[in-house]
């Protein structure tokens, strides 16, 4: 291995080498960790949102997002005249809603007002412990992987719209919100005026139909958006804009911080290695074989460097399986070549300057060197 020039470089300094690629680790696993946060906290909401037994969503016209920041301007006679439409098993009024929390890893906890009975024959929903929620009062259900990371138990009491609300029960499975209170309830607060909620659940008898009575609720509504259930996780994806941005420039500042540790790292190398650059070029090495073998080090330092990063960030999932039920990481191939690609062109571009002026180094300039 010592015969072998390019390990013997960064084995020379092996201190140096090690923080340089603990340094694009870091970078590396800055990009992954808030990009898989993000897509993967996003699409497990996605999923539960989904897993609801219904097939088609309808909500108001000019609902935005999927945030549960919207108003209750749909109203619940609606349900009564989208059951009517043939194919139609079931249409279930939700009302959701955010609600600020001290406790949440975001500041806020979404908030389902739902008709229990209703809501178990759509989703399923099974007590696990407790009873089920009553038609009204100050009182909510939780499911069951929430509850463990809270340490909640039946009959504590939760702050929902700076109330006391008692917890009577937990629910699997997890579907829609983690906590659920009665629609009545969330009316009450929310739309005191109106019989509204924020969103229909439409279950269709035969789910080989379910396009053709998506099509007929919006030829009869064409005012209400019609959503599958099918397509939550994309729309949960898209539905922040300001991910998107987010994402973009926490990337740009990972690749900068790679690209200047690499910078600083050969540029230091070079000027360390300004005599051993004359002997070379003395015993016949090129100027291009130089710049090379100084670009071949930074390349090699930044691919062990995006590896470490890569391994660093694999432990991430089962951390936060243990911490948080809300936040889950989702690690996507597209994600992890790109951040492979922008880690080694980081360090192609930060070798650029240093190779290049080992190569212009004039050989007795640089044997006489000190």
């Amino acid at each position: 291995m010592k015969d072998n020039l390019l390990l013997s470089n960064i084995l020379h300094r092996p201190v140096r080498s090690l923080v340089s690629i603990l340094g694009i680790g870091l970078g590396v696993l800055l990009i992954i960790a808030t990009v898989g946060l993000a897509n993967g906290t996003l699409r497990s909401n996605a999923r539960r949102e989904a897993n609801v037994g219904a097939e088609i969503m309808v909500r108001a016209s000019g609902t935005f997002g999927m945030s549960g920041s919207e108003p209750f301007r749909l109203p619940i006679s609606t349900a009564g005249q989208i059951a009517k439409i043939d194919g139609v098993q079931s249409v279930v009024p939700i009302g959701q809603n955010l609600d600020s929390a001290s406790d949440s890893e975001t500041g806020s906890r979404l908030i389902d007002g739902i008709d229990f009975d209703a809501m178990s024959r759509l989703a399923g929903l099974q007590i696990v412990e407790g009873r089920p929620l009553g038609a009204d009062g100050d009182e909510a259900i939780v499911d069951t992987a929430w509850q463990a990371q809270k340490d909640i138990k039946v009959g504590s009491t939760l702050k929902i719209y700076d109330k006391d609300f008692t917890v009577v029960g937990t629910f699997e499975p997890p579907s829609g919100a983690r906590i659920k209170i009665p629609l009545k309830r969330m009316q009450h607060q929310l739309s005191p005026d109106a019989d509204n909620c924020t969103m229909l659940l439409v279950k269709v008898k035969n789910p080989d139909q379910e396009n053709a009575v998506a099509k007929s609720i919006a030829s009869q509504f064409p005012n209400n958006q019609v959503i599958f259930t099918r397509d939550f996780e994309e729309l949960y994806v898209h539905a922040i804009p300001a991910i998107d941005v987010f994402l973009n420039v926490v990337i740009g500042v990972a690749a900068v911080i790679g690209t200047l540790v690499i910078l600083l790292t050969m540029y230091t190398t070079v000027t360390e290695r300004t005599r051993q650059i004359g002997i070379l070029k003395s015993l016949g090495m090129s100027k291009f074989d130089i710049a090379r073998l100084i670009t071949k080090e930074a390349l090699l330092i930044s691919l062990f460097g995006v590896i470490t990063g890569v391994v660093m960030a694999l432990p991430l999932p089962f951390v936060l399986a243990k911490t948080s039920s809300s936040m889950q990481v989702s690690f996507e191939l597209k994600w992890v070549i790109l951040t492979l690609a922008g880690g080694l062109a980081g360090g192609a571009i930060g070798a650029l300057y240093p190779a290049i002026r080992a190569a212009r180094m004039e050989a007795v300039d640089a044997l006489s060197h000190e």
